[in-house]
Protein backbone atom coordinates (compact mmCIF):
# COMPACT_ATOMS: atom_id res chain seq x y z
CA UNK A 1 0.00 0.00 0.00
CA UNK A 2 1.10 3.71 -1.18
CA UNK A 3 2.04 6.01 1.76
CA UNK A 4 -0.40 8.29 0.28
CA UNK A 5 -3.17 5.26 0.42
CA UNK A 6 -2.21 4.61 4.07
CA UNK A 7 -2.55 8.30 5.32
CA UNK A 8 -5.52 8.86 7.72
CA UNK A 9 -7.86 11.59 6.35
CA UNK A 10 -8.16 14.46 9.37
CA UNK A 11 -10.20 13.95 11.92
CA UNK A 12 -13.03 16.82 12.75
CA UNK A 13 -11.38 17.75 16.29
CA UNK A 14 -7.93 17.47 16.75
CA UNK A 15 -6.13 14.55 19.37
CA UNK A 16 -5.39 17.68 21.91
CA UNK A 17 -8.78 19.00 22.40
CA UNK A 18 -8.74 23.25 22.81
CA UNK A 19 -10.56 26.25 22.28
CA UNK A 20 -10.62 28.22 19.47
CA UNK A 21 -11.63 27.96 16.16
CA UNK A 22 -8.99 26.10 15.40
CA UNK A 23 -10.90 23.32 17.14
CA UNK A 24 -12.32 21.25 14.18
CA UNK A 25 -15.77 22.96 14.00
CA UNK A 26 -18.36 23.39 16.19
CA UNK A 27 -20.50 20.23 17.32
CA UNK A 28 -23.47 19.46 14.21
CA UNK A 29 -21.12 21.53 11.67
CA UNK A 30 -20.80 20.03 8.39
CA UNK A 31 -17.56 19.73 6.46
CA UNK A 32 -17.36 21.17 3.42
CA UNK A 33 -16.14 18.49 1.06
CA UNK A 34 -14.17 19.83 -1.32
CA UNK A 35 -11.51 20.74 1.97
CA UNK A 36 -11.06 16.35 1.71
CA UNK A 37 -8.94 16.37 -1.27
CA UNK A 38 -6.89 19.41 0.64
CA UNK A 39 -6.77 18.02 4.17
CA UNK A 40 -5.44 14.67 2.54
CA UNK A 41 -2.70 17.02 1.19
CA UNK A 42 -2.13 18.60 4.15
CA UNK A 43 -1.80 14.90 6.22
CA UNK A 44 0.81 14.05 3.35
CA UNK A 45 2.92 17.29 3.79
CA UNK A 46 2.05 18.29 -0.01
CA UNK A 47 2.20 21.52 -1.29
CA UNK A 48 -1.17 23.26 -1.98
CA UNK A 49 -2.22 24.44 -5.25
CA UNK A 50 -3.99 27.63 -6.44
CA UNK A 51 -6.97 25.87 -6.96
CA UNK A 52 -6.61 24.48 -3.57
CA UNK A 53 -6.13 28.10 -2.62
CA UNK A 54 -9.12 29.53 -4.05
CA UNK A 55 -11.24 26.86 -1.96
CA UNK A 56 -9.85 27.65 1.38
CA UNK A 57 -10.56 31.21 0.34
CA UNK A 58 -14.31 30.74 -0.36
CA UNK A 59 -15.38 27.78 1.89
CA UNK A 60 -17.59 28.14 4.07
CA UNK A 61 -16.05 25.98 6.26
CA UNK A 62 -13.62 28.59 8.09
CA UNK A 63 -13.56 25.94 11.00
CA UNK A 64 -12.10 23.28 9.21
CA UNK A 65 -9.55 25.59 7.12
CA UNK A 66 -8.12 26.76 10.60
CA UNK A 67 -7.54 23.53 11.90
CA UNK A 68 -5.54 22.66 9.09
CA UNK A 69 -3.30 25.72 9.88
CA UNK A 70 -3.33 25.19 13.52
CA UNK A 71 -2.44 21.17 12.36
CA UNK A 72 0.92 22.54 10.29
CA UNK A 73 1.56 25.42 12.45
CA UNK A 74 2.03 22.25 15.55
CA UNK A 75 3.88 20.08 13.54
CA UNK A 76 5.96 23.16 12.85
CA UNK A 77 6.28 24.49 16.39
CA UNK A 78 4.60 22.59 18.93
CA UNK A 79 3.09 24.36 21.18
CA UNK A 80 5.59 27.68 21.55
CA UNK A 81 5.09 30.81 20.50
CA UNK A 82 7.27 33.59 19.96
CA UNK A 83 7.96 37.46 21.20
CA UNK A 84 10.54 39.47 21.15
CA UNK A 85 11.38 42.77 23.40
CA UNK A 86 11.71 45.33 19.99
CA UNK A 87 11.19 49.01 19.66
CA UNK A 88 10.41 50.60 16.44
CA UNK A 89 12.28 53.88 15.18
CA UNK A 90 10.42 55.86 12.38
CA UNK A 91 13.25 57.97 11.17
CA UNK A 92 11.10 60.17 8.98
CA UNK A 93 7.33 60.51 7.76
CA UNK A 94 8.41 62.53 4.81
CA UNK A 95 7.55 61.06 1.77
CA UNK A 96 8.29 61.09 -1.98
CA UNK A 97 5.41 58.64 -2.61
CA UNK A 98 1.29 59.87 -1.65
CA UNK A 99 0.03 56.09 -1.37
CA UNK A 100 -3.82 55.99 -1.23
CA UNK A 101 -4.11 53.14 1.42
CA UNK A 102 -1.56 55.42 3.47
CA UNK A 103 -2.37 57.78 6.43
CA UNK A 104 1.84 58.02 7.37
CA UNK A 105 3.37 59.80 4.92
CA UNK A 106 3.77 63.82 4.93
CA UNK A 107 4.75 66.30 2.55
CA UNK A 108 8.18 68.45 3.92
CA UNK A 109 6.03 71.29 4.58
CA UNK A 110 2.87 69.89 6.51
CA UNK A 111 2.04 70.17 9.85
CA UNK A 112 3.30 66.89 11.97
CA UNK A 113 5.95 66.19 9.34
CA UNK A 114 9.61 64.91 11.10
CA UNK A 115 12.47 63.57 10.51
CA UNK A 116 14.43 62.70 13.57
CA UNK A 117 18.16 63.10 13.78
CA UNK A 118 21.16 61.18 15.42
CA UNK A 119 20.89 62.16 18.52
CA UNK A 120 17.59 61.19 18.82
CA UNK A 121 18.96 57.85 17.20
CA UNK A 122 21.27 57.38 19.77
CA UNK A 123 18.10 58.40 22.50
CA UNK A 124 16.43 55.63 21.32
CA UNK A 125 19.08 53.21 21.18
CA UNK A 126 20.05 53.44 24.67
CA UNK A 127 16.66 53.32 25.65
CA UNK A 128 16.21 50.29 24.11
CA UNK A 129 19.30 48.71 25.58
CA UNK A 130 18.14 50.15 28.95
CA UNK A 131 14.89 48.16 28.36
CA UNK A 132 16.27 45.16 27.14
CA UNK A 133 15.42 45.23 23.68
CA UNK A 134 17.51 43.08 21.27
CA UNK A 135 16.16 44.58 18.29
CA UNK A 136 15.67 48.16 17.00
CA UNK A 137 13.37 47.95 13.78
CA UNK A 138 13.43 51.20 11.68
CA UNK A 139 11.67 52.15 8.44
CA UNK A 140 10.54 55.70 7.24
CA UNK A 141 9.50 57.52 4.04
CA UNK A 142 10.81 57.90 1.12
CA UNK A 143 12.50 61.55 1.68
CA UNK A 144 13.50 63.60 -1.13
CA UNK A 145 16.08 65.30 0.17
CA UNK A 146 18.16 63.13 2.69
CA UNK A 147 21.65 62.30 1.64
CA UNK A 148 22.63 58.31 1.60
CA UNK A 149 25.05 59.12 4.35
CA UNK A 150 22.25 59.49 6.80
CA UNK A 151 21.09 55.84 6.77
CA UNK A 152 24.46 54.45 7.44
CA UNK A 153 24.85 56.94 9.89
CA UNK A 154 21.61 55.66 11.89
CA UNK A 155 22.40 51.89 11.13
CA UNK A 156 25.96 52.92 12.86
CA UNK A 157 24.75 54.91 15.44
CA UNK A 158 22.45 52.25 16.33
CA UNK A 159 25.02 49.63 16.74
CA UNK A 160 27.82 51.68 18.53
CA UNK A 161 25.52 53.06 20.96
CA UNK A 162 24.36 49.30 21.97
CA UNK A 163 28.08 48.27 21.69
CA UNK A 164 29.27 50.86 24.22
CA UNK A 165 26.89 50.01 26.91
CA UNK A 166 27.46 45.97 26.32
CA UNK A 167 24.66 45.19 23.85
CA UNK A 168 24.56 43.58 20.60
CA UNK A 169 21.39 45.37 19.76
CA UNK A 170 19.92 43.88 16.37
CA UNK A 171 19.35 46.37 13.49
CA UNK A 172 16.24 45.33 10.77
CA UNK A 173 15.48 48.75 8.73
CA UNK A 174 14.55 49.69 5.91
CA UNK A 175 12.12 47.96 3.61
CA UNK A 176 12.55 47.19 0.01
CA UNK A 177 11.19 50.35 -1.03
CA UNK A 178 13.35 52.39 1.12
CA UNK A 179 16.42 50.04 -0.17
CA UNK A 180 15.51 50.96 -3.95
CA UNK A 181 14.96 54.75 -2.93
CA UNK A 182 18.87 54.89 -1.31
CA UNK A 183 19.95 53.28 -4.56
CA UNK A 184 18.94 56.29 -6.22
CA UNK A 185 20.06 59.04 -4.22
CA UNK A 186 23.33 57.24 -4.42
CA UNK A 187 23.13 57.42 -7.79
CA UNK A 188 24.13 53.99 -8.30
CA UNK A 189 20.83 52.50 -9.53
CA UNK A 190 20.56 51.26 -12.93
CA UNK A 191 17.14 50.06 -14.92
CA UNK A 192 19.08 47.53 -16.59
CA UNK A 193 21.26 46.70 -13.66
CA UNK A 194 19.33 47.36 -10.79
CA UNK A 195 20.68 44.71 -8.88
CA UNK A 196 24.68 45.93 -8.57
CA UNK A 197 23.64 49.16 -7.42
CA UNK A 198 20.85 47.29 -4.78
CA UNK A 199 23.80 45.32 -3.75
CA UNK A 200 26.11 48.03 -3.31
CA UNK A 201 23.57 49.67 -0.73
CA UNK A 202 23.11 46.86 0.97
CA UNK A 203 26.79 45.59 1.21
CA UNK A 204 26.97 49.63 2.70
CA UNK A 205 24.60 49.15 5.11
CA UNK A 206 25.56 45.71 6.40
CA UNK A 207 28.96 47.20 7.24
CA UNK A 208 27.25 50.48 9.09
CA UNK A 209 25.55 47.73 11.29
CA UNK A 210 22.38 46.85 9.47
CA UNK A 211 21.40 42.99 10.34
CA UNK A 212 18.13 41.98 8.64
CA UNK A 213 14.87 43.89 6.60
CA UNK A 214 11.64 43.83 7.47
CA UNK A 215 9.05 42.70 5.17
CA UNK A 216 7.23 46.27 4.54
CA UNK A 217 6.35 47.65 0.86
CA UNK A 218 5.24 44.12 -0.54
CA UNK A 219 1.24 45.41 -0.32
CA UNK A 220 -0.29 42.43 -3.07
CA UNK A 221 2.18 41.80 -5.95
CA UNK A 222 -0.21 42.72 -8.83
CA UNK A 223 0.08 45.39 -11.42
CA UNK A 224 -3.68 46.23 -11.23
CA UNK A 225 -3.66 46.97 -7.82
CA UNK A 226 -0.26 48.42 -7.94
CA UNK A 227 -1.37 51.44 -10.44
CA UNK A 228 -4.52 52.01 -8.88
CA UNK A 229 -3.62 52.61 -5.35
CA UNK A 230 0.67 52.93 -4.99
CA UNK A 231 1.43 53.73 -8.09
CA UNK A 232 5.14 54.81 -8.08
CA UNK A 233 5.86 52.23 -5.73
CA UNK A 234 8.40 49.91 -6.69
CA UNK A 235 6.41 46.63 -7.92
CA UNK A 236 7.19 43.16 -7.51
CA UNK A 237 9.85 42.35 -9.32
CA UNK A 238 12.01 45.01 -8.13
CA UNK A 239 10.70 44.35 -4.19
CA UNK A 240 11.61 40.63 -4.85
CA UNK A 241 15.47 41.94 -6.59
CA UNK A 242 16.53 43.46 -2.95
CA UNK A 243 15.40 40.46 -1.10
CA UNK A 244 17.33 38.27 -3.18
CA UNK A 245 20.44 40.31 -2.60
CA UNK A 246 19.73 40.77 0.64
CA UNK A 247 19.66 36.89 0.49
CA UNK A 248 22.61 36.38 -1.35
CA UNK A 249 24.70 38.62 1.18
CA UNK A 250 23.48 36.77 4.06
CA UNK A 251 20.95 38.87 5.70
CA UNK A 252 17.21 37.50 6.38
CA UNK A 253 14.46 39.03 5.84
CA UNK A 254 10.84 38.92 6.53
CA UNK A 255 7.62 39.48 3.81
CA UNK A 256 4.14 40.70 4.15
CA UNK A 257 0.75 41.30 2.06
CA UNK A 258 -1.13 44.23 2.26
CA UNK A 259 -4.94 42.46 1.95
CA UNK A 260 -8.70 43.66 2.45
CA UNK A 261 -8.53 46.77 -0.08
CA UNK A 262 -8.53 46.41 -3.99
CA UNK A 263 -7.39 43.53 -4.41
CA UNK A 264 -9.03 40.09 -4.98
CA UNK A 265 -8.63 36.92 -3.46
CA UNK A 266 -6.32 35.48 -6.73
CA UNK A 267 -4.58 38.35 -6.37
CA UNK A 268 -3.60 37.39 -2.47
CA UNK A 269 -3.15 33.83 -3.81
CA UNK A 270 -0.48 35.01 -6.75
CA UNK A 271 1.39 37.23 -4.30
CA UNK A 272 2.16 34.32 -1.93
CA UNK A 273 2.90 32.17 -4.67
CA UNK A 274 5.32 34.47 -5.56
CA UNK A 275 6.35 34.51 -2.08
CA UNK A 276 7.02 31.16 -2.16
CA UNK A 277 9.27 30.53 -5.63
CA UNK A 278 11.22 33.08 -4.22
CA UNK A 279 11.72 31.26 -0.83
CA UNK A 280 12.56 27.86 -2.72
CA UNK A 281 15.50 30.02 -4.72
CA UNK A 282 16.57 30.84 -1.30
CA UNK A 283 16.78 27.54 0.25
CA UNK A 284 17.90 26.08 -3.39
CA UNK A 285 20.81 28.49 -2.91
CA UNK A 286 21.14 27.42 0.51
CA UNK A 287 21.78 23.56 -0.52
CA UNK A 288 18.00 22.74 0.46
CA UNK A 289 16.12 21.06 -2.35
CA UNK A 290 12.18 21.81 -3.12
CA UNK A 291 9.88 22.86 -1.12
CA UNK A 292 9.67 22.73 2.51
CA UNK A 293 9.05 19.05 4.11
CA UNK A 294 6.37 19.22 6.81
CA UNK A 295 4.65 15.48 6.07
CA UNK A 296 5.44 12.65 8.01
CA UNK A 297 6.54 10.62 5.28
CA UNK A 298 9.20 13.29 4.06
CA UNK A 299 11.00 13.24 7.23
CA UNK A 300 10.95 8.91 6.99
CA UNK A 301 12.29 9.62 3.49
CA UNK A 302 15.15 12.28 4.33
CA UNK A 303 16.47 9.50 6.99
CA UNK A 304 16.83 7.11 4.41
CA UNK A 305 19.19 9.59 2.37
CA UNK A 306 16.59 10.08 -0.74
CA UNK A 307 14.60 13.82 -0.07
CA UNK A 308 16.29 17.12 0.04
CA UNK A 309 14.13 18.81 2.04
CA UNK A 310 13.85 21.45 5.09
CA UNK A 311 11.74 20.13 7.27
CA UNK A 312 10.63 21.12 10.90
CA UNK A 313 9.03 19.06 13.98
CA UNK A 314 8.63 19.87 17.78
CA UNK A 315 10.79 17.76 20.23
CA UNK A 316 8.09 16.56 22.95
CA UNK A 317 9.08 18.43 26.41
CA UNK A 318 11.14 20.36 24.39
CA UNK A 319 11.04 25.00 24.55
CA UNK A 320 12.16 25.62 21.28
CA UNK A 321 11.30 22.86 18.57
CA UNK A 322 14.26 21.54 16.92
CA UNK A 323 15.04 21.64 13.00
CA UNK A 324 15.47 18.52 11.05
CA UNK A 325 17.55 19.69 7.86
CA UNK A 326 18.65 17.29 5.29
CA UNK A 327 21.39 18.23 2.46
CA UNK A 328 20.94 16.24 -0.60
CA UNK A 329 23.03 12.72 -0.22
CA UNK A 330 23.08 13.31 3.46
CA UNK A 331 22.08 9.73 4.93
CA UNK A 332 20.80 11.15 8.52
CA UNK A 333 19.09 14.77 8.94
CA UNK A 334 20.86 16.77 11.25
CA UNK A 335 19.74 18.41 14.61
CA UNK A 336 20.15 21.35 16.01
CA UNK A 337 18.23 23.46 18.71
CA UNK A 338 16.87 26.37 16.37
CA UNK A 339 14.40 27.26 14.38
CA UNK A 340 16.04 28.70 11.01
CA UNK A 341 18.85 26.66 9.02
CA UNK A 342 21.25 28.95 11.00
CA UNK A 343 20.82 32.50 12.12
CA UNK A 344 21.13 35.05 9.30
CA UNK A 345 22.22 32.44 6.21
CA UNK A 346 19.74 34.64 3.89
CA UNK A 347 16.36 33.32 3.32
CA UNK A 348 12.62 34.67 3.84
CA UNK A 349 12.10 33.95 8.11
CA UNK A 350 8.27 35.08 8.55
CA UNK A 351 5.17 36.37 6.43
CA UNK A 352 3.35 38.71 8.30
CA UNK A 353 -0.32 39.35 6.96
CA UNK A 354 -1.57 42.72 7.07
CA UNK A 355 -5.11 43.82 7.37
CA UNK A 356 -5.85 47.50 5.55
CA UNK A 357 -6.97 50.09 7.48
CA UNK A 358 -8.95 52.84 5.67
CA UNK A 359 -9.19 55.16 7.71
CA UNK A 360 -7.47 58.74 6.69
CA UNK A 361 -6.59 57.13 3.95
CA UNK A 362 -7.71 58.03 0.10
CA UNK A 363 -9.54 54.62 0.64
CA UNK A 364 -11.11 55.34 3.64
CA UNK A 365 -14.69 54.13 1.72
CA UNK A 366 -13.66 51.18 1.75
CA UNK A 367 -14.85 49.04 4.20
CA UNK A 368 -11.32 46.94 5.57
CA UNK A 369 -11.40 43.18 6.27
CA UNK A 370 -13.42 41.94 9.24
CA UNK A 371 -12.16 39.18 11.45
CA UNK A 372 -12.70 36.28 10.77
CA UNK A 373 -11.41 37.45 6.94
CA UNK A 374 -8.00 38.78 9.09
CA UNK A 375 -8.31 35.21 10.56
CA UNK A 376 -8.75 33.09 7.68
CA UNK A 377 -5.82 34.89 5.83
CA UNK A 378 -3.70 34.28 7.94
CA UNK A 379 -4.43 30.55 7.91
CA UNK A 380 -4.02 30.34 4.27
CA UNK A 381 -0.92 31.93 4.54
CA UNK A 382 0.03 29.36 6.81
CA UNK A 383 -1.23 26.42 4.52
CA UNK A 384 0.17 27.99 1.34
CA UNK A 385 3.62 29.01 2.59
CA UNK A 386 4.70 25.91 3.44
CA UNK A 387 8.27 27.03 2.99
CA UNK A 388 8.20 29.92 5.53
CA UNK A 389 9.14 29.03 8.94
CA UNK A 390 7.11 31.72 10.70
CA UNK A 391 3.62 33.09 10.37
CA UNK A 392 3.25 36.66 12.20
CA UNK A 393 0.44 37.67 13.67
CA UNK A 394 1.26 41.16 14.69
CA UNK A 395 -0.77 42.28 17.42
CA UNK A 396 -0.66 45.79 16.39
CA UNK A 397 -2.60 45.54 13.25
CA UNK A 398 -4.61 42.51 14.51
CA UNK A 399 -5.23 43.68 18.00
CA UNK A 400 -4.07 41.38 20.69
CA UNK A 401 -7.04 39.51 21.18
CA UNK A 402 -7.61 38.61 17.47
CA UNK A 403 -3.54 37.55 17.69
CA UNK A 404 -4.17 35.40 20.92
CA UNK A 405 -6.66 33.30 18.47
CA UNK A 406 -4.60 33.10 15.62
CA UNK A 407 -2.09 31.59 17.63
CA UNK A 408 -4.81 28.95 17.90
CA UNK A 409 -4.84 29.02 14.13
CA UNK A 410 -1.51 29.05 12.38
CA UNK A 411 0.55 31.61 13.82
CA UNK A 412 3.48 30.84 15.84
CA UNK A 413 4.64 34.80 16.73
CA UNK A 414 3.42 37.75 18.25
CA UNK A 415 5.61 40.19 17.48
CA UNK A 416 6.92 42.00 20.73
CA UNK A 417 6.80 44.79 22.82
CA UNK A 418 7.53 48.01 20.19
CA UNK A 419 6.87 51.11 22.45
CA UNK A 420 6.12 53.84 19.01
CA UNK A 421 4.92 52.82 15.96
CA UNK A 422 3.35 55.68 13.94
CA UNK A 423 2.60 53.45 10.10
CA UNK A 424 -0.72 52.68 11.88
CA UNK A 425 -3.02 54.80 14.34
CA UNK A 426 -5.12 51.94 15.41
CA UNK A 427 -6.77 52.82 19.22
CA UNK A 428 -5.64 49.52 20.95
CA UNK A 429 -5.96 51.15 24.51
CA UNK A 430 -2.41 50.22 24.97
CA UNK A 431 -0.80 53.51 26.31
CA UNK A 432 -0.56 56.85 25.98
CA UNK A 433 1.31 59.54 24.04
CA UNK A 434 1.32 60.73 20.67
CA UNK A 435 3.71 60.67 17.43
CA UNK A 436 5.10 63.86 15.36
CA UNK A 437 1.49 64.47 14.15
CA UNK A 438 -0.03 64.99 17.75
CA UNK A 439 -1.82 61.51 17.42
CA UNK A 440 -1.38 58.55 19.13
CA UNK A 441 1.41 56.33 18.74
CA UNK A 442 2.64 54.87 21.89
CA UNK A 443 1.43 51.19 21.51
CA UNK A 444 3.12 49.29 23.96
CA UNK A 445 2.51 46.18 25.78
CA UNK A 446 5.24 44.52 28.54
CA UNK A 447 6.74 41.11 28.54
CA UNK A 448 4.43 40.04 31.30
CA UNK A 449 1.40 40.79 29.32
CA UNK A 450 2.51 38.73 26.08
CA UNK A 451 3.70 36.01 27.98
CA UNK A 452 0.54 35.74 29.33
CA UNK A 453 -1.39 36.28 26.44
CA UNK A 454 0.21 33.30 24.52
CA UNK A 455 -0.55 31.12 27.92
CA UNK A 456 -4.07 31.86 27.82
CA UNK A 457 -3.75 30.86 24.36
CA UNK A 458 -2.80 27.58 25.14
CA UNK A 459 1.46 27.51 24.51
CA UNK A 460 4.41 28.47 26.18
CA UNK A 461 6.07 31.66 25.87
CA UNK A 462 9.16 31.66 24.17
CA UNK A 463 11.77 34.76 23.84
CA UNK A 464 13.40 35.07 20.29
CA UNK A 465 16.09 37.39 19.24
CA UNK A 466 15.51 38.47 15.34
CA UNK A 467 16.51 35.40 13.43
CA UNK A 468 14.63 33.55 15.87
CA UNK A 469 17.06 32.38 18.31
CA UNK A 470 16.62 31.65 22.15
CA UNK A 471 17.03 34.50 24.69
CA UNK A 472 18.39 34.00 27.78
CA UNK A 473 18.41 36.55 30.74
CA UNK A 474 21.17 37.46 32.65
CA UNK A 475 21.41 39.44 36.08
CA UNK A 476 17.93 40.56 38.30
CA UNK A 477 17.28 43.18 36.02
CA UNK A 478 16.77 41.01 33.29
CA UNK A 479 18.87 43.47 30.77
CA UNK A 480 21.59 41.47 30.26
CA UNK A 481 20.69 38.98 27.32
CA UNK A 482 22.42 36.44 25.32
CA UNK A 483 21.10 34.36 22.22
CA UNK A 484 21.65 30.82 21.99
Amino acid sequence: MSLAASTPRIPPAPARPRPGLGSGGRSGTLRDPALEPIADKVARGERLSLEDGRVLFTTPDIWTVCQLADQVRRRLHGDAAYYNINRHLNYSNVCALSCKFCEFYRKEADDGAYTRDMEYVRSQARAAVENGATEIHSVGGLHPKLPFSYYTDLCSTIRDTAREMGSDLHVKAFTAVEIVHLAKIAKVYKIDDRQSGIRWVLTKLKEAGLGSLPGGGAEVFDDRVHDEAYKGKIRSDVWLDVHRVAHELGLNSNATILYGHIETFPDRLVHMDMLRRAQDRALARLGYQGEMATGPQHHRANEEGTGGHLGYSGDEGADVPVITLTRPGSVLPERRAASHPSPNSGYFQTIIPLPFFPDGSELEHLPGPAGLENLRTLAVSRLMLDNFPHVKAFWIMQTLPMAQLMLQNGADDLDGTIVWYDITKVNHGAGQGSGGDGVRTHQEVNVWTLQKAIREAGFKPVERDTVYRRVVRDGADGRRWRSE
